[in-house]
């Protein structure tokens, strides 16, 4: 059927993708990544982090017991060698979490970065685009994968914590140490397997993505049998065919012009043509140019007869936000009919 995306992604196409920065990642793999590497690195590390962090903190308890080093000139001594002891403490396990986040970022999305995510774009600023994102169909997806993720991690936890709970109310009595220990190897082991199944979670996620990320990529039969005729021929043949193409193109919008019913300007840099013929659910953009292209659609319309209404933002908006050929977004529904209404009022007096 035409217009229907059945056909993988050509590598150019995945090519393009990535240099828009559009990768299958999950922040979920990523998470658990760092919470086992942070489990890990407190198996590892922690009791020589917790007898450093004892010794600083028995060390600082001495040094204030003087009076003399309670002093504007030793305080900054005492906050250093408490803050070195802290750091050699943290440090490690910190510098494990941190690898471990490159590591696990750099086997989702390769060594091949792209700063056009970093480039500045107001469409992420709007907050109705926002709002489609949250309340968009994939609201449905995320919120049982959200609800599965907290059911899953919290029936590990409670099948490792149900058996607990006897011997647990039989440690009343002992020693602190003692308790400490018990308690530190429960809770490690209840986190690690709370973190094995988040990691689980994350790889289901991951390929959930990818599989999300080639879905949205595919493309129409039509389009990768041009895409493969454009590769087999020279690049100079490739750029005149495309000249040819958008000469074409810009014709047949030209060629529309006149039969727009208005025509919304920056007044000088932007103009876009819109035409509402009541077939369709929204206004349609026929044509639309910058600079020297715009002031050619306002000489076509003022020929033709069609009028032209000066709206700075929404000319903008239009200019950015729509395709020619293709209809209005709904954010602009209401500004786009109050610039139709005057039109028609205008029309119907001049008719009069």
């Amino acid at each position: 059927m035409a217009g229907e995306k059945t056909e993988k992604a050509t590598p150019k196409r995945k090519e393009e993708a990535r240099r828009k920065g559009q990768v299958a990642k999950s922040s979920d793999l990523g998470g658990s990544v760092i919470l086992l590497a942070g489990l890990f690195a407190l198996g590892s590390a922690g009791p020589a982090a917790a007898r450093r962090m004892g010794d600083g903190m028995r060390q600082a308890l001495t040094q204030i017991s003087d009076p003399s080093v309670v002093s504007q000139d030793h305080i900054g001594e005492l906050l250093t060698h408490a803050g070195g002891s802290v750091l050699l403490a943290v440090g490690p396990i910190a510098l494990v979490c941190a690898f471990a986040a490159i590591l696990v970022n750099l086997a989702q999305v390769g060594l091949k970065p792209s700063t056009h995510a970093l480039k500045p774009d107001p469409k992420r600023l709007n907050p109705i685009n926002g709002a489609k994102n949250i309340f968009g169909p994939n609201m449905f997806a995320e919120g049982i994968k959200s609800i599965s993720k907290v059911g899953v991690v919290g029936a590990v936890v409670f099948t490792f914590v149900a058996p607990k709970v006897t011997s647990t109310g039989a440690m009343v009595g002992i020693g602190p140490q003692e308790l400490a220990s018990a308690l530190s190897t429960d809770i490690h082991a209840i986190a690690l397997r709370a973190a094995l199944a988040y990691f689980i979670i994350g790889v289901v996620d991951y390929g959930y993505q990818r599989h999300r990320l080639e879905k949205s990529m595919k493309m129409e039969l039509q389009e990768v049998k041009e895409e493969a005729k454009g590769q087999n021929l020279p690049p100079e043949v490739r750029a005149a065919m495309r000249r040819r193409q958008m000469s074409a193109a810009r014709a047949r919008m030209m060629a529309d012009v006149p039969t727009a019913d208005v025509i919304v300007t920056n007044p000088t840099h932007f103009a876009v043509a819109l035409k509402y013929d009541g077939t369709r659910a929204a206004p349609m953009v026929i044509a639309k140019g910058q600079d020297l292209l715009a002031l050619r659609i306002r000489e076509i319309a003022k020929d033709a007869g069609v009028p032209c209404v000066e709206n700075v933002p929404l000319a903008r908006s239009l200019f950015a936000t729509c395709e020619v050929g293709h209809e209005i977004p709904e954010d602009l529904y209401a500004a786009v009919a109050q610039v139709l209404a005057f039109v028609y009022r205008l029309k119907a007096r001049r008719a009069a």
